[in-house]
C-alpha cells in the first residue's frame, strides 16, 4: 500500500485544536510503551531519552502530544509548562509514511514535510532510534511490508 502526500483541509486542524488532546495522547504513548515491551527500540538509546520532554503534532489535524520517557516507560503530559526538549512536526501522511518506512525521516525533513526543532542531539537520537526499528513479520499487515 502506497500512502501519497496529502493535506487534510485547514477546517479539520481548526476543529481538531479545540477538541479534548488525550485520547490520541493516550493512543501513541500505549503504542510507544508497547515498542518497548516488544523491544523494538534500543535499551541503550531509550536511556537517553530519559526525563526528556517531547511534542508531536499533526499539523492538519490540529493534534498535539506531550510526554516524556520516566522510567523505563514513555509517558503524558497533560499540563505542559516549558518548551518541549524536541518536537516534531508534520501533516498525517508524512507521519504515516514514516510509520510505514514508505519515506525515512531524512527524506522527510529535508522535503520540509518534517519538523524537527529543539536539543539537535535528542534530535539524532530519536532519528537513529527511528530508522533502527526493525517490525516483525506479524505486523507486515497493519504496518505495510515488513523490512
Amino acid at each position: 500500500m502506497t500512502i501519497h502526500s496529502f493535506k487534510l483541509p485547514a477546517l479539520v486542524a481548526r476543529i481538531g485544536s479545540h477538541l479534548p488532546q488525550w485520547p490520541h495522547t493516550v493512543t501513541l504513548i500505549t503504542g510507544l510503551n508497547a515498542a518497548v515491551m516488544m523491544r523494538l527500540l534500543s535499551p541503550d538509546s531509550l536511556l537517553l531519552l530519559e526525563g526528556r520532554s517531547f511534542l508531536v503534532e499533526v499539523s492538519d489535524t490540529g493534534g498535539r502530544v506531550h510526554f516524556t520517557f520516566r522510567s523505563g516507560l514513555f509517558r503524558p503530559l497533560f499540563n505542559v509548562a516549558k518548551t518541549p526538549d524536541l518536537s516534531l512536526r508534520a501533516n498525517l501522511s508524512a507521519f504515516l509514511q514514516l510509520l510505514t518506512r514508505q519515506e525515512d525521516p531524512d527524506t522527510l525533513f529535508f522535503n520540509r514535510a518534517l519538523s524537527i526543532e529543539g536539543d539537535t542531539e535528542l534530535g539524532l537520537i530519536v532519528k537513529n532510534m527511528l530508522d533502527a526499528v526493525e517490525w516483525p513479520a506479524s505486523m507486515a499487515g497493519f504496518i505495510g511490508k515488513a523490512e
